[in-house]
């Protein structure tokens, strides 16, 4: 993401550039707030215009946020990581297993009055992550291949899965347990549309970016000249994507602060829980520290852009359901990035290549 990728793996520290993230990210935030009040009409101006049900300019700032990310990956090299079946089912079992049962017992422990707002945190759970995990997990120095095909993983497992496990969590185990049930109708179409947008083209970018450019003057040239050159736009389109996340929800945010509270109390559980227990089993596992945080963000993260789509799709742009994906982004970038710090800190404790 940084221009010092090299130097910052090597030496398990940020680039000046990504040191300051937080503070990028904080100014970014105010600034989105700022615009949404500031500009009357900007919410229905941002939503004119929407890929999968996501506003057009926040579908762009996505894409060029993953571009840069998926242009550094070899992808010569991921048949090392589609060998390891070991650590594609722990990720299989994290992610699809106890991410979306943490997420759901977190929701109607926290959440139990508010029918709403639990359930827009139980689609937050079930959509995997496929974008900003490919970020933290660079900025943290992990296996960018291991992440590459973790994500893959994750697109095929919501294109099949995701209907399916909907209906599970939200009707059916309720349903078992005594409690209150809801519906979810949505179709695998609009599921496989929002994988083949926000992970299929800046995928597609980024191979053809590494491919011709190898072709052209080799790999050491295309990874000293090219990759600083576009790394930055990672950042960039992050900033822009946060901006404009907190322009269009910018007053339902700060008119319904205790309402933001109580759906954020869950979701800071909920990435510290499954950020940490990733960590922890991965390292009981032998896992060498690139390979155990590609793992740990991958399962940490979720697909706000599949969760806002689906919550609004089905239950309507103003519904408890929708604020709740919309705080799910506000609160997962603050918390990850902060999780990147301690990854960092903690690299030390893993062995060197052992799961290689």
């Amino acid at each position: 993401m940084s221009d010092t990728v090299t130097e910052t793996a090597a030496g398990g520290r940020l680039s000046t550039l990504d040191r300051y993230l937080p503070v990028w990210i904080g100014l970014a935030m105010a600034a989105g707030l700022l615009l949404g009040r500031a500009v009357g009409g900007l919410d229905d101006a941002l939503a004119a215009v929407e890929v999968g049900s996501v506003s057009l300019p926040i579908a762009l700032g996505l894409l060029v946020m993953m571009y840069p990310v998926l242009a550094k990956v070899r992808y010569d090299e991921l048949g090392h990581v589609t060998a390891d079946r070991r650590l594609l089912a722990t990720s299989i079992v994290l992610n699809w297993v106890l991410g979306p049962a943490l997420m759901f017992a977190l929701a109607w422990l926290m959440l139990p009055d508010l029918p709403e707002y639990r359930t827009g945190l139980v689609i937050v759970g079930l959509a995997r992550c496929i974008a900003m995990v490919l970020v933290w997990n660079d900025l943290a120095c992990g296996d960018r291949e291991a992440a590459a095909v973790l994500v893959a993983v994750n697109a095929v497992f919501q294109v099949v899965a995701f209907a399916l496990l909907g209906w599970f969590y939200l009707e059916v185990l309720p349903g078992w347990l005594g409690l209150e049930g809801t519906g979810l109708s949505v179709s695998t179409w609009e599921i496989a549309r929002s994988v083949l947008v926000f992970l299929g083209v800046p995928l597609l970018a980024g191979y053809l970016t590494r491919r011709l450019g190898e072709r052209s003057r080799g790999r050491d040239w295309y990874e000293e000249h090219i990759l600083p050159r576009i790394g930055p736009l990672a950042l960039y389109g992050l900033l822009v994507t946060i901006v404009l996340l907190f322009a269009l929800q910018g007053d339902r945010i700060t008119s319904q602060p205790l309402d933001v509270a109580r759906i954020a109390l869950p979701l800071l559980a909920y990435f510290v829980l499954v950020w940490g227990g990733s960590m922890l089993l991965t390292r009981a596992l032998g896992f060498d520290y690139e390979r155990a945080t590609a793992v740990s963000f991958t399962a940490a993260g979720n697909n706000f852009e599949l969760a806002i789509a689906v919550a609004i799709g089905v239950f309507g742009v103003a519904s408890g359901q929708a604020l709740a994906g919309v705080v799910g982004p506000l609160i997962e970038v603050p918390v990850l990035i902060g999780l990147v710090y301690v990854s960092l800190a903690v690299r030390r404790a893993f062995p060197a290549g052992a799961s290689r």
